[in-house]
């Protein structure tokens, strides 16, 4: 829905915390400690994000003594040079991801307690305990060690979202060495895209994997990889598909690497030394490696699970993310915290569309993570999770990916669970975390993101550079976060990170979204500001457009641009996936442009309707709306679209058709 045409309903409340919810969550325990040791009284949420966007320095440290980050040299400020790009955090401080993470593996109360559930599409569980999780991590860091794998080293993976991708993770930073992977779904073409940049010296690939049913075998797909980097020196290879075929002997055995006991050692470094590498999606052109640091990452995991989330010690966190999306690397995020985790690399719909829920049930999960395009299949589905599964333990969900419809927001209390914290968050790949989104201390209101996350300096943006509040705007962030990227990969001059994020509004952050920040200070997010509609010089978003067609049940999926014509003319088209069995009827066509005006506004119907085989997302789920614009104003195929980037690569085609078609009939 518009958030300007439905200010009243918007306002409704779906969730609110009772005073003892308030009270037990880990953010209250956190104002009261900084009341007695900081001196600052904090009464409510908004006063805690205001000293925390106001005294940055004394906001961050407060999260790093709070939460016990082990390490040293954190004397001084937290914040020693505030510059975007370019703030200095801690510059004296040595600390190592890892560590952090582990830590709860010597906590005598949690060291026999589960860290990590996996379990398979058939339904089997396994365990890893927090004493179990730091043998292995250190038995592998031990043989990186022997390998010749130290500080800086790139340390790639092609995994799926298994235990072992995590303690490869763990055992990668406990060396200083850097991380990355890709799920090995990516064809070896788009792998060694991202990956040749690194130029890793170890690669941890996978013999297969198991998803909808089916057995995929990755091995030549992983000789592709290996041929396509030159500089690596040695491969790991988990036996994932549990058959007997032999790996080429000079692959090891990633078996073999996490059984020996070995005393934990961890290398400390530099609070802005190299974690991991995230890569950008990559639809218009050759993917960024995003470069995240041991110290940010630290202290945004802590905060952005433990605060903001009220996730730790007797928490247990779902998410089945591919280890493409930045939403896989939560997972040792809330094990930052302390929370248990769960790792599944089947379909998210086995068996049928709300298979996750019966997963939610099975492995007693307290929170949910999902894109909110699950969420509305599921809605579309007709299907009634809470009526199918023993949702008990349940008590949030964390919608992401996209802007959440109203409709999947209320059938969630409706057929999910009443009383269940439902927040739909904003971050990204960038920061790999949040900028709004959800906390334990205020209400929800339907159809908004509760509220900026603490230490996110956030507003909605005029075009003139000016705050604007009840209409939609940039969104920027104003102060530096720990968790902005140190550098991109192999951009010396740092002129790509700066044509990123810095170019519209020098020294502040603009993110690329927009927004609306309402006079209660929720917000709404309207979709990417490039690919914003633009009508008569009135901004609309695309996401509105989706929200509304989630109440027409033969659209299963959609995509909409806005084309500006010579003669100062707009063409607004929407595509349309249809339901099997269905046709664009003019009946169906006035159905769909009547809920659209009903629900959004006049200005929102579309010029035309034309039904697509299917719509292009990437492996994140997200629509491509820029990179189609990008064909239908003249831009060839080959640089408007980076196939790699795509689930459904083939569904382009028919695109890049219709807008051949479009063009010859416009000259343009």
């Amino acid at each position: 829905m518009s958030f300007q045409s439905t200010t009243a309903e918007h306002r409704r409340v779906t969730w609110k915390p009772t005073p003892e919810q308030q009270q037990s969550s880990r953010l209250w325990d956190f104002m009261g400690w900084v009341a007695e040791h900081r001196g600052v009284n904090l009464n409510d949420y908004r006063e805690t994000w205001q000293w925390s966007v106001e005294d940055l320095s004394g906001f961050w440290d407060a999260v790093r003594e709070y939460f016990s980050v082990l390490g040293e040299g954190f004397d001084g400020p937290a914040l020693a040079e505030e510059r975007m790009p370019g703030a200095v955090w801690y510059p004296k401080a040595k600390l190592n991801f890892a560590e952090n993470v582990l830590r709860h593996a010597h906590d005598p109360e949690m060291a026999g307690t589960t860290a990590v559930l996996t379990i398979q599409e058939d339904d089997s569980v396994t365990e890893l305990t927090w004493r179990q999780l730091e043998a292995q991590v250190t038995s592998l860091a031990a043989h990186l060690r022997r390998l010749g794998i130290g500080r800086g080293d790139r340390v790639a993976a092609v995994l799926p979202n298994v235990p072992e991708a995590i303690i490869g993770l763990l055992a990668t930073a406990a060396v200083g060495a850097i991380w990355t992977i890709n799920s090995p779904d990516l064809s070896a073409a788009a792998t060694l895209e991202r990956l040749r940049q690194l130029e890793p010296k170890l690669l941890i690939g996978v013999d297969g994997y198991r998803f909808n049913g089916k057995d995929f075998d990755r091995l030549q797909h992983l000789t592709d990889v290996e041929a396509g980097l030159p500089g690596l020196e040695h491969t790991i290879l988990l036996r994932n598909t549990g058959q007997e075929a032999g790996a080429p002997t000079d692959r090891i055995d990633f078996a073999s690497l996490v059984t020996d006991p070995t005393e934990p050692s961890y290398e400390r470094v530099a609070f802005d030394h190299p974690l991991w590498v995230l890569f950008s999606s990559g639809t218009t052109g050759a993917p960024k490696g995003i470069v995240h640091g041991h110290g940010g990452m630290t202290l945004e995991a802590l905060k952005g699970t433990g605060l903001n989330q009220d996730m730790g010690p007797g928490e247990r966190y779902y998410v089945a993310a591919n280890t493409s999306w930045m939403v896989w690397n939560t997972l040792v995020n809330n094990l930052m915290s302390g929370a248990s985790v769960v790792t599944y690399a089947g379909s998210p719909m086995y068996g049928r569309k709300d298979r996750q829920f019966d997963i939610i049930s099975r492995t007693g999960a307290t929170m949910f993570a999902t894109g909110a395009a699950y969420l509305s299949v599921v809605e579309k589905a007709g299907l009634e999770p809470g009526q199918s599964w023993d949702l008990s333990t349940l008590r949030s969900i964390l919608s992401t990916g996209s802007p959440l419809p109203d409709s999947t927001w209320l059938w969630v209390h409706e057929h999910v669970k009443q009383d269940v914290h439902l927040g739909s968050d904003t971050g990204g790949t960038d920061i790999c975390s949040g900028f709004i989104g959800s906390n334990p201390l205020e209400p929800v209101h339907l159809g908004e993101l509760q509220g900026p996350l603490l230490g996110v300096a956030v507003q909605a943006w005029s075009d003139a550079g000016h705050r604007v509040i009840g209409e939609v705007g940039e969104m920027v962030i104003t102060r530096p976060m720990p968790s902005m990227p140190v550098f991109f990969w192999g951009d010396e001059s740092g002129d790509r990170y700066r044509g990123s994020y810095f170019e519209k509004f020098p020294g502040v952050w603009t993110q690329g979204d927009w927004i609306t920040e309402t006079p209660a200070g929720g917000f709404a997010v309207h979709g990417r500001s490039d690919a914003t509609l633009n009508r008569s010089g009135v901004r609309l978003g695309s996401a509105d457009i989706y929200a509304a067609l989630q109440h027409v049940p033969e659209v299963t999926e959609s995509m909409v641009i806005g084309l500006e014509q010579s003669g100062g003319g707009y063409y607004m088209p929407l595509f349309v996936a249809l339901k099997p069995g269905s046709r664009l009827t003019e009946e169906l066509r006035d159905k769909i442009n009547g809920t659209i005006r009903q629900l959004t506004s006049a200005r929102h119907v579309p010029d035309d309707i034309i039904a697509v085989p299917a719509v292009p997302v990437t492996h994140a789920l997200k629509k491509i709306e820029v990179p189609i614009k990008k064909l239908f104003t003249g831009h060839s195929p080959e640089t408007a679209i980076n196939r790699g980037s795509l689930a459904n690569p083939e569904s382009v085609d028919w695109f890049i058709d219709q807008a051949r078609l479009y063009l010859s009939k416009h000259h343009q």
